[in-house]
């Protein structure tokens, strides 16, 4: 690493803690990332960046030497979180860590993209090949990884490989996990829990549905890995009213579409089955699908993933592993696009309101966030 650089990795670190202060304390849900993106914009435009945009997806996109090329290199990390524009948002600190929802997935690594962004401009360094910094939009939960699906609309055919930060630096993604998300809605007569008893109820019939999809077994497949989950129930309107409504959320994950297939069909099956017992009437809305990956050129892909495990094992000291995952790579690598999920953060809680960061990660992350970017550009 350059001296220079290595400097200022070193001095840039109050700057950056204030920027991981700053963005933490903007609500951005998924969809709802307005006031974040108008930030990361603005911030950029100060730091010297020129012809930064902010698409109809809420994406903010920086491109570097991009006219005429159809073999772009993106670097992306997603602006949203899980929690909702009420969340009391409260960024706190000990000696040892960094306390706020959010503060991690994906805050952290959006804030060191930028600082490393910012050393780029400051150096006047251009890519090599075309670079697309993007803070993208919408990766989490229903979000449906809207961002990225934009951005491989937008640029398609032109982008070459992918990189997003996101999660901790001693794994590295490079495998997809494909998913199908529905809402389940139940209906039914209702009434007064006493006058109209043996009604049927909406809880109780949806209820019936859940359970059976508990017995479902997931496919046996070696090397693979299958799940599914109720993450969320509710309906029904008094303790003494047999309830007329109730709904879920639930989905099942694989990371091989053969095993994402067979768990469409048992829940089809399953669907089906509580139907004809005519307790209730079914409505399902298929509210995400994230793919597993296509076919990959390895030749491609396989270099990339080195690089990085290569990088992050140095800069950590630890063994970084390959593992699969549900990120905004889905995308890329469901239409051929080599993809690679890169984590540059230790901590913990992450989709909880105790999320926190280990505060001497960040020099390491920034490192490594740095490296990687600059293997693209005529240092």
């Amino acid at each position: 690493m350059k001296a220079d650089l290595k400097a200022y990795l070193e001095e840039c670190l109050p700057e950056l803690h204030q920027l991981l202060k700053q963005m933490c304390l903007i609500p951005a849900p998924s969809g709802f990332e307005d006031e974040r993106a108008k930030f990361v914009k603005n911030w950029l435009e100060e730091a010297g960046a020129e012809g930064v945009i902010i698409d109809e997806a809420k994406n903010v996109i920086l491109p570097m030497n991009c006219d005429g090329k159809t073999d772009l290199t993106v670097f992306a990390a997603h602006t949203d979180t899980v929690f909702p524009a009420e969340t009391e948002l409260k960024f706190t600190k000990d000696e040892k860590n960094f306390y706020c929802p959010g503060v991690g997935d994906d805050t952290a690594c959006l804030a060191m993209m930028m600082m490393v962004i910012k050393y780029l401009l400051q150096k006047k360094l251009r890519p090599e090949g075309g670079v697309l910094f993007v803070a993208n939009a919408c990766e989490e939960g229903l979000g449906n990884l809207k961002g990225t699906r934009r951005l491989f609309e937008d640029y398609k055919g032109r982008i070459a490989k992918f990189y997003t930060f996101d999660g901790r630096y001693v794994y590295t993604n490079d495998h997809c996990v494909g998913s199908h998300r529905y809402m389940i809605e139940c209906t039914t007569e209702g009434g007064h829990s006493f006058n109209a008893f043996g009604n049927a109820n909406a809880i109780a019939t949806l209820s019936r549905l859940i359970a059976d999809l508990y017995t479902v077994q997931v496919p046996a497949k070696e090397g693979t890995k299958t799940t599914y989950n109720v993450g969320m129930i509710e309906g029904g309107t008094s303790v003494n009213t047999i309830a007329q409504s109730a709904k879920m959320l639930y989905e099942y994950r694989s990371d091989d579409a053969e095993c994402l297939a067979v768990m469409e069909k048992a829940f089809k099956e399953k669907l089906a089955a509580a139907q004809a017992q005519n307790y209730g009437t079914f409505s399902v809305e298929l509210v995400g699908v994230r793919p597993c990956q296509g076919e990959i050129d390895e030749k491609v892909h396989k270099p990339m993933v080195d690089r990085v495990k290569e990088i992050c094992t140095e800069e950590t000291g630890v063994e970084c592993v390959s593992k699969s995952g549900s990120t905004d790579c889905n995308i890329p690598m469901s239409v051929g696009v080599p993809a690679v999920c890169v984590g540059t953060y230790q901590g913990g809680g992450a989709h909880t309101l105790e999320e926190w960061l280990e505060i001497a990660s960040l020099p390491i992350g920034l490192r490594i966030t740095a490296r990687l970017i600059l293997d693209y550009f005529n240092a």
